[in-house]
Protein backbone atom coordinates (compact mmCIF):
# COMPACT_ATOMS: atom_id res chain seq x y z
CA UNK A 1 0.00 0.00 0.00
CA UNK A 2 1.24 3.54 -0.84
CA UNK A 3 1.26 5.47 1.96
CA UNK A 4 -1.56 5.41 4.68
CA UNK A 5 -3.82 3.43 1.88
CA UNK A 6 -6.56 6.08 2.16
CA UNK A 7 -6.93 7.28 -1.36
CA UNK A 8 -9.71 5.52 -2.46
CA UNK A 9 -10.23 3.62 -6.01
CA UNK A 10 -13.36 1.90 -7.50
CA UNK A 11 -13.08 -1.99 -8.64
CA UNK A 12 -15.31 -3.62 -11.49
CA UNK A 13 -15.63 -6.97 -12.21
CA UNK A 14 -14.97 -8.17 -15.85
CA UNK A 15 -17.89 -9.11 -16.66
CA UNK A 16 -19.68 -6.16 -16.33
CA UNK A 17 -17.19 -3.99 -18.45
CA UNK A 18 -17.87 -6.25 -20.88
CA UNK A 19 -21.53 -5.66 -20.74
CA UNK A 20 -21.36 -2.18 -21.00
CA UNK A 21 -18.54 -2.02 -23.71
CA UNK A 22 -21.17 -4.25 -25.72
CA UNK A 23 -24.18 -2.10 -25.22
CA UNK A 24 -21.95 1.30 -26.09
CA UNK A 25 -20.48 -0.57 -29.17
CA UNK A 26 -24.27 -1.26 -30.47
CA UNK A 27 -25.40 2.46 -29.38
CA UNK A 28 -25.36 5.37 -31.79
CA UNK A 29 -23.16 7.32 -28.87
CA UNK A 30 -20.14 8.81 -29.63
CA UNK A 31 -19.13 10.78 -27.15
CA UNK A 32 -16.97 9.57 -23.97
CA UNK A 33 -19.10 7.11 -21.49
CA UNK A 34 -17.63 6.23 -18.14
CA UNK A 35 -18.19 2.09 -17.10
CA UNK A 36 -16.88 2.03 -14.16
CA UNK A 37 -17.97 1.36 -10.58
CA UNK A 38 -18.76 4.49 -8.81
CA UNK A 39 -18.73 2.33 -5.25
CA UNK A 40 -15.57 3.45 -3.69
CA UNK A 41 -13.67 1.79 -1.22
CA UNK A 42 -9.89 2.63 0.07
CA UNK A 43 -6.68 0.85 -0.58
CA UNK A 44 -6.28 0.05 2.84
CA UNK A 45 -9.79 -1.04 3.37
CA UNK A 46 -9.31 -2.99 -0.49
CA UNK A 47 -6.01 -5.17 0.93
CA UNK A 48 -7.82 -6.01 4.29
CA UNK A 49 -10.83 -7.32 2.75
CA UNK A 50 -8.68 -9.95 0.01
CA UNK A 51 -6.71 -11.05 2.86
CA UNK A 52 -10.15 -11.77 4.61
CA UNK A 53 -11.32 -13.31 1.93
CA UNK A 54 -8.33 -15.26 0.99
CA UNK A 55 -8.59 -16.44 4.72
CA UNK A 56 -5.03 -15.92 5.68
CA UNK A 57 -5.37 -13.22 8.60
CA UNK A 58 -1.99 -13.35 9.18
CA UNK A 59 -0.93 -12.26 5.90
CA UNK A 60 1.20 -8.70 6.23
CA UNK A 61 0.24 -5.92 4.69
CA UNK A 62 2.81 -3.96 3.53
CA UNK A 63 3.67 -0.37 3.14
CA UNK A 64 5.86 2.11 1.35
CA UNK A 65 5.89 5.73 0.91
CA UNK A 66 2.96 7.81 -1.28
CA UNK A 67 3.22 8.31 -4.79
CA UNK A 68 3.29 12.04 -5.13
CA UNK A 69 1.39 12.05 -8.57
CA UNK A 70 -1.34 9.44 -7.03
CA UNK A 71 -4.47 9.88 -7.25
CA UNK A 72 -6.58 10.43 -3.56
CA UNK A 73 -9.85 9.73 -5.09
CA UNK A 74 -11.12 7.82 -8.30
CA UNK A 75 -15.30 7.52 -8.71
CA UNK A 76 -16.18 6.93 -12.05
CA UNK A 77 -19.92 9.36 -12.95
CA UNK A 78 -21.74 7.04 -14.74
CA UNK A 79 -24.83 8.89 -14.88
CA UNK A 80 -24.64 9.05 -18.69
CA UNK A 81 -23.88 5.43 -19.08
CA UNK A 82 -27.48 4.80 -16.94
CA UNK A 83 -29.18 7.28 -19.02
CA UNK A 84 -28.13 6.51 -22.18
CA UNK A 85 -27.52 2.61 -22.51
CA UNK A 86 -29.60 1.53 -18.99
CA UNK A 87 -25.88 0.26 -17.90
CA UNK A 88 -24.80 -0.28 -14.62
CA UNK A 89 -22.48 -3.07 -12.55
CA UNK A 90 -24.20 -6.09 -11.10
CA UNK A 91 -21.45 -7.90 -9.46
CA UNK A 92 -20.93 -6.08 -6.20
CA UNK A 93 -16.95 -6.23 -5.17
CA UNK A 94 -17.40 -9.41 -2.52
CA UNK A 95 -18.93 -11.42 -5.34
CA UNK A 96 -16.05 -10.10 -8.12
CA UNK A 97 -13.45 -10.81 -5.13
CA UNK A 98 -14.90 -14.19 -4.52
CA UNK A 99 -15.01 -15.17 -8.51
CA UNK A 100 -11.43 -13.32 -8.74
CA UNK A 101 -10.09 -15.49 -5.84
CA UNK A 102 -11.53 -18.57 -6.98
CA UNK A 103 -10.49 -18.34 -10.03
CA UNK A 104 -6.94 -17.95 -8.81
CA UNK A 105 -7.07 -21.03 -6.70
CA UNK A 106 -8.23 -23.09 -9.54
CA UNK A 107 -5.35 -21.82 -11.65
CA UNK A 108 -2.82 -22.69 -8.88
CA UNK A 109 -3.87 -25.94 -8.52
CA UNK A 110 -3.88 -26.80 -12.23
CA UNK A 111 -0.60 -25.70 -12.04
CA UNK A 112 0.39 -27.57 -9.31
CA UNK A 113 -1.06 -30.81 -11.14
CA UNK A 114 1.31 -30.36 -14.21
CA UNK A 115 4.14 -30.03 -11.96
CA UNK A 116 3.68 -33.49 -10.25
CA UNK A 117 3.18 -35.17 -14.13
Amino acid sequence: IYGEGLQTRSFQYVSDLIDGLIKLMNSNISSPVNLGNPSEHTIKEFAVMIRNRVGNNSSKIVTQEAQQDDPRKRKPDINKAKKYLNWEPKVDLMRGLDKTIRFFRNELARLNEQKEL
